[in-house]
């Protein structure tokens, strides 16, 4: 039998996100109502982390625990996959003692090869090149918010890292467009974003012409996690590229604002923004504990 796995957001058909945004909703209806569903009863969630996490950690923990599994916390620096083991030889025993694992690393090498060794259905939790499960909380909050995200335009401001290339793979797979713009070096890289063609993004020079007519804007911190080093470098090369009340004001009426946290208010985006009624990221925070159960569900029980 093979194995399914959610490494990068093209992995599963238009049809398969259909139903996980469809479980989602079931599954956080009957978290609201506080009404027991345990379909993951005496099964195992491994997450191992090489990078440190908020929401990832809590959503994933708590989310196997709600559907009445388990969770078990490995940081790489406490076993011994920090200590030189192949990835190949952890990803062969952990594999044989849990029933799903959930990595959080630095390069989607490690989370590839980790897969192919794997017994049992592996999701990437976060690389430097992708973030899927964090796009399928985001769109998910939006289909809750404005329904259908078809045929819909994203506009992306900031710089090109995993949140960027995930949301160009998800419009390709679900039929949306993405305006993306970033400072001169930093623009899109369609190898490194994994896309099959370029028909649904678009590169603006201008933030400002990217927000318009949006129906969700969006960004993310400038620095991400391992470029500290370039943190000055890029404060001053971002400094036209935070999402404020004028951009907003250009995108369509009914725009939402996005964040997968945490934010800077004051550089990535004003806190008049962030905070304001177009807002919708405490949503969006949450939803990454519906959309997750819904695809742990997914992937060890299949379409139910």
């Amino acid at each position: 039998m093979s194995t399914n796995h959610f490494l990068q957001f093209r992995d599963f058909s238009r049809e398969v996100y259909d139903y996980l945004f469809a479980r989602t909703r079931v599954i956080k209806e009957r978290f609201k109502r506080y009404e027991p569903y345990h379909p993951l009863a005496d099964r195992t969630l491994v997450m191992i982390f090489e990078k440190a996490s908020t929401r990832t950690r809590l959503s994933f923990e708590a989310g196997m625990q709600q559907l009445g599994g388990a969770a078990i916390y490995m940081n790489t620096r406490d076993s011994q996959l920090g200590r030189g083991e192949p990835v190949e030889d952890a990803a062969q025993v952990i594999s044989r003692m849990c029933d799903l694992v959930m990595i959080r690393t630095f390069e989607q090498d490690i989370v590839e090869r980790f897969a192919q060794n794997s017994r049992v259905p592996v999701v990437n939790g976060l690389t430097n090149e992708y973030h899927p499960c964090q796009i399928l909380a985001d769109i998910y909050t939006y289909i809750e918010h404005r329904g259908p995200i078809t045929g819909k335009t994203v506009a992306w401001i900031g710089d090109s890292n995993n949140m960027c290339n995930t949301w160009l793979q998800a419009a390709e797979v679900l039929d949306f467009n993405v305006h993306v713009s970033t400072p001169p070096g930093y623009e899109v890289e369609a190898d490194r974003a994994g896309l099959h063609g370029t028909g649904h993004f678009e590169q603006f020079t201008d933030p400002m012409e990217a927000c318009r007519g949006a129906s969700l804007v969006t960004s993310d911190v400038w620095t991400s996690m391992g470029f500290e080093a370039e943190n000055e470098e890029r404060r001053q090369a971002f400094a036209d590229w935070c999402v404020d009340a004028e951009m907003m004001s250009i995108a369509a009426p009914d725009a939402v604002y996005m964040h997968c946290l945490p934010a800077h208010r004051g550089e990535e985006v004003t806190a008049e923004v962030i905070d304001g009624k177009q807002s919708v990221v405490w949503d969006e925070a949450e939803n990454r504990l519906h959309a997750q159960k819904a695809l742990m569900e997914y992937l060890l029980l299949g379409q139910l």
